[in-house]
């Protein structure tokens, strides 16, 4: 499950847009998709607002961030 979350964590301007909260998994830290102020990848995929990490997703992406438990264990696997 954690590697097809990872996969929401790239390329995903339009899923994170279309999200209403996204989540870091590097900071654990939801924040909604319009706080966002820097991409990479040719504008495709989101830096976190909060650490500036790009390790967020979004609710869109199927994957409960306001739960929280799904950030922790992206952070344990990744970071």
């Amino acid at each position: 499950m954690l590697r097809a979350a990872h996969r929401h964590s790239a390329r995903h301007a339009d899923e994170v847009r279309s999200s209403p909260r996204c989540g870091g998994f590097y900071c654990l830290e939801i924040f909604a998709p319009d706080e966002i102020a820097e991409w990479v990848d040719r504008n495709a995929t989101a830096l976190c607002p909060r650490c500036g990490v790009d390790a967020g997703i979004g609710e869109m992406s199927g994957y409960p961030v306001q739960s929280a438990a799904i950030l922790r264990a992206m952070h344990q696997e990744w970071f």
